[in-house]
């Protein structure tokens, strides 16, 4: 089964497509597959596809067909292997081209909840087609994570190599802090309704010198507020008492993942950008998508609960606390000071754990052979 059609509906700014353009290019580039990414919001994948032209419908970027998903869209085939992203519900024109036999896959949100293991690898019936639940997670009884292979050895050695990230930071005009210095380099990047005042306060109050980096997403307004200045955009240099701030252009992927590599904390959100921050081996700050009920709680709840396992008491509880107070809107100087003071054992322990999930399957890896066992069953 060498063809597939990912169907990606960009719900969420960017975590969606960030994870399914990142899937598309490893199931070409490892596993030999042709891939067609259908799209809904050209103008959004642009920021994080620079060559994707929003005035052609189909194109072909790095091996991959991308398809422009619309009102307008006019299906004449489908493919053996059809992947939802995300439950976004494909389009019922093309349903009605779906044979008996075609494998249609939902591949999930990622989820530390402990029942998604019960639910991975299960089924429903919809007329004469079968719906399966692809549920990535972070033990062997789920679809896995998504990594490319040799990720976490590159950033190991951007992580290590003073010259790799001078390297990164002089494409942007920025030298790095000295290697011998005191100076924390802090990545930030987060819903717009998190408390960035209260964190760049903190950053600015705290016993060490930050340097913090914000690419350019919509949480520039709240950073502009904390400086007194009513605009700032992509190469802005800011400073207040021990915290310095540079403005970077929105980043692609693969320099996205050199910064989240070259700093010593990392604000993440979402979805792609927490599985980045992992496979960084940072220490990390993850902001999950508010959802009704406070669901979006309970998931990083467990996530906590799963990731810092064997993690020093103090440093788990100065993670957790941190982790609680950014996603709450509720952060203290404090908070961050606590963090701070048990940096050196969360930076072990970030590292171990990219370490430890790398022995586990990819989930693009997992995804193939789930898709050809699905196959030779119904043969």
């Amino acid at each position: 089964m060498k063809n597939y059609d990912i169907f990606c509906k960009i719900v969420d700014n960017f975590g969606d497509i960030g994870v399914c353009w990142r899937l598309a290019r490893q199931l070409r580039a490892e596993h030999g597959i042709d891939v067609r990414l259908w799209i809904d919001a050209f103008n959004v994948a642009q920021q994080l596809i620079p060559a994707l032209d929003a005035t052609k419908r189909v194109q072909t970027i790095e091996g991959i067909t991308i398809a422009a998903w619309d009102a307008d869209t006019r299906f004449e085939q489908a493919s053996p292997v059809v992947i939802e992203a995300f439950g976004c519900e494909l389009p019922s024109d093309y349903l009605a081209l779906m044979q008996a036999g075609s494998i249609w896959v939902n591949l999930e949100y990622l989820s530390a909840e402990p029942w998604i293991e019960g639910f991975h690898g299960r089924n429903s019936k919809r007329g004469n087609l079968t719906r399966h639940f692809f549920f990535p997670g972070f033990t062997a009884a789920s679809g896995g994570l998504l990594r490319e292979h040799g990720l976490v050895e590159n950033n190991r050695k951007i992580a290590a190599s003073r010259r790799l990230q001078h390297d990164f930071f002089q494409r942007f005009e920025l030298t790095p802090p000295a290697e011998n210095s005191a100076v924390l380099k802090v990545s930030l990047f987060s819903y717009p309704h998190a408390p960035i005042h209260e964190l760049l306060n903190a950053m600015a109050e705290s016993s060490r010198r930050i340097v913090c980096y914000a690419p350019a997403t919509s949480i520039l307004p709240k950073i502009a507020d904390f400086f007194g200045k009513a605009f700032i955009a992509a190469g802005e240099h800011l400073t207040h008492k021990n915290l310095s701030l540079h403005v970077l252009p929105f980043l692609r992927q693969a320099d996205y993942d050199s910064l989240l590599a070259s700093c010593d904390i990392n604000f993440v959100r979402g979805e792609d950008s927490w599985i980045r921050a992992i496979w960084a081996g940072r220490p990390f700050i993850w902001q999950p998508y508010r959802q009704t009920e406070d669901t979006h709680l309970v998931k990083l709840g467990a996530f906590l609960d799963v990731f810092y396992t064997g993690c020093t008491e103090h440093a788990r509880q100065a993670a957790i606390s941190l982790h609680r107070a950014w996603t709450s809107e509720q952060l203290s100087v404090s908070n961050w000071q606590d963090y701070l003071d048990n940096i050196d054992a969360l930076e072990t322990f970030s590292a171990q754990q990219a370490g430890r999930l790398a022995l586990q399957p990819d989930l693009a890896t997992n995804l193939v052979i789930y898709i050809e066992k699905l196959h030779h069953n119904h043969i």
